[in-house]
């Protein structure tokens, strides 16, 4: 009987090694935190792995039209995984928003950045990070707010920019510059900001940050490309999103 059932387990085992796949995602920086947890969670529930890369969402375009092998794409706006779509190079149908992000103007230091920002008024800082307006929509979001402001061109001497969002984090967690304007998900997690002081940048600041994901055409007929994108719309995913500091 015992030999029975271990030549039962065994077969079971074999057979789900045999149905796990594999993805590969492209990931837009400014949501590494929650996808690293959001990865192992699939893993768990799905057994399908997910290979992730991170970086800016421009970068990841430019890539994927030269024939990169990514399967799923989880960009920081909606209009590159449109753009991809349009060209065939996205899976019809399968494009919706994942989260939608916010913007926050953060120091290192605690008590430095006020609860309105007002320090962008100030001359309490000699560096300003922002990610490239060009390639990353945090940035674009981040020279929105500064123009609503009108500090454009008080500051723009002041900007050091970052190839992405996680280079302008660095930038601000190293203190090489004082100030920052980052992801909200890079500085918080269950409800509060983890380190420093930050302003969270009211949405009506800039253009609405929303983040979608696309099926690429590489990931077709993947059935781990296929769970990844259905788990991503699943409450367990939410909560975690939502834990970052995302709208859904």
């Amino acid at each position: 009987m015992a030999t029975r059932f271990l030549i039962v387990a065994v077969t079971l085992a074999f057979s789900a090694s045999i149905q796990a796949a594999e993805v590969s995602v492209a990931v837009a920086a400014n949501f590494t935190a929650p996808m690293k947890e959001i990865s192992a969670q699939f893993e768990k529930d799905t057994g399908h792995k997910a290979a992730l890369s991170f970086g800016a969402t421009g970068k990841f375009y430019a890539q994927i039209k030269n024939g990169a092998p990514f399967q799923v794409l989880l960009a920081a706006d909606a209009a590159t995984p449109a753009k991809l779509e349009n060209e065939g190079l996205g899976v019809a149908g399968t494009r919706f928003t994942y989260a939608i992000g916010k913007l926050a103007l953060w120091s290192k230091q605690p008590g430095v950045v006020d609860a309105k920002g007002q320090v962008l008024h100030t001359e309490k800082f000699d560096r300003l990070a922002l990610a490239d307006p060009k390639l990353a929509p945090y940035g674009a979001a981040a020279i929105e707010t500064l123009n609503k402001l009108g500090l454009i061109e008080a500051l723009t001497p002041k900007i050091v920019t970052g190839e992405n969002i996680a280079q302008t984090y660095q930038f601000v967690a190293t203190e090489n510059a004082q100030l920052g304007f980052v992801a909200l998900s890079q500085v918080f997690a269950d409800g509060k900001v983890t380190e420093g002081s930050a302003w969270i940048v009211p949405a009506e600041m800039h253009a609405p940050i929303r983040q979608d994901a696309v099926l690429l055409t590489g990931g077709n007929g993947n059935p781990a490309a296929k769970a990844l994108m259905d788990f991503l719309r699943g409450e367990k995913a939410a909560g975690i999103i939502r834990s970052f500091g995302y709208e859904r």
